[in-house]
């Protein structure tokens, strides 16, 4: 053989090598991300939430401060069946505290009201009374997975809310900081952010016939962006699942990564979660 031909043949295995070399760092790089991600969830649409309290030019979404750590991982994890039976009745596995008043409080106050009115206006529709084209579309998307259950169902509503709307700061669509809509308002201009995703999705899963107390909506801290985000929460089969506008994923709230549970909304008003008790069930 040639010289030449063992310089190459060298130069081959060479190559060779740092190419394995290469892909195996890949591979562990993937692994790694996979089992602790940069960030909560792969975004399918672009991002519109609230600054993070503190912001220059933030409206006060939230004006309570929690105490809590600054990153939290999720994990599910009970030592019995009873403990998970327990586990799976609260979000987060947190307890709650009302919250007595503030702006918080009192924007929900004002879309719970514009629910109510909305889902009656639907209800009109379905009694063969005039039907405005942005009812008819709650109904259209209350309606998607009819002919399926639980999870299957619920992510065929959450897709189709995701893909009716556009996301668009309140900034832009409305030129103030923060603008909450009701459900036929948003609809009716097929854009949005965060907290009108949710409050879509809120009022076509209750349209479902999902129980007042299987949907809630979640304010989360998330840490990567650093900002105020609305989801909705639904359980289903005895779990909770968080309905996020960013993803068509469905994702336990026990599975949820680098965001902070803050507040849940419901038909029961406004309530807190309690670190204390999470740390505390933590430390048993």
């Amino acid at each position: 053989m040639s010289a030449g031909s063992l310089t190459q043949s060298g130069k081959d295995r060479g190559v060779g090598f740092w190419r394995g070399v290469t892909w195996t760092v890949l591979l562990l790089a993937g692994a790694l991300y996979m089992v602790d991600p940069l960030a909560p969830f792969s975004y399918s649409v672009a991002p519109f939430c609230f600054p993070a309290a503190g912001d220059p030019g933030a409206d006060s979404f939230v004006q309570e401060e929690v105490n809590g750590p600054t990153t939290i991982l999720y994990v599910s994890a009970t030592s019995d069946e009873a403990t998970s039976n327990e586990a799976a009745a609260r979000l987060f596995d947190m307890d709650t505290e009302p919250v007595a008043d503030g702006t918080l409080l009192d924007k929900w106050r004002r879309v719970e009201s514009n629910i109510a009115k909305d889902l009656d206006v639907m209800a009109q529709c379905q009694e063969g009374k005039p039907c405005p084209a942005p009812a008819q579309r709650l109904i259209d998307l209350s309606l998607e997975g009819a002919d399926r259950d639980g999870r299957a169902r619920v992510g065929m509503i959450n897709r189709a809310v995701d893909l009716a709307i556009s996301p668009v700061s309140d900034e832009t669509q409305w030129g103030v900081a923060d603008h909450w809509s009701g459900p036929l308002e948003t609809l009716h201009s097929s854009s949005g952010d965060c907290e009108d995703y949710a409050i879509v999705k809120y009022a076509a899963l209750l349209a479902a016939g999902l129980s007042k107390d299987a949907v809630k909506i979640v304010v989360l801290r998330n840490r990567l962006p650093n900002e105020e985000h609305a989801v909705v929460a639904v359980r289903v089969d005895d779990q909770w699942l968080i309905l996020d506008n960013r993803t068509l994923t469905l994702v336990r709230d026990t599975d949820v990564v680098r965001a902070i549970p803050e507040y849940v909304l419901d038909d029961q008003g406004v309530r807190r979660f309690v670190w204390s008790s999470r740390n505390r069930k933590a430390a048993g």
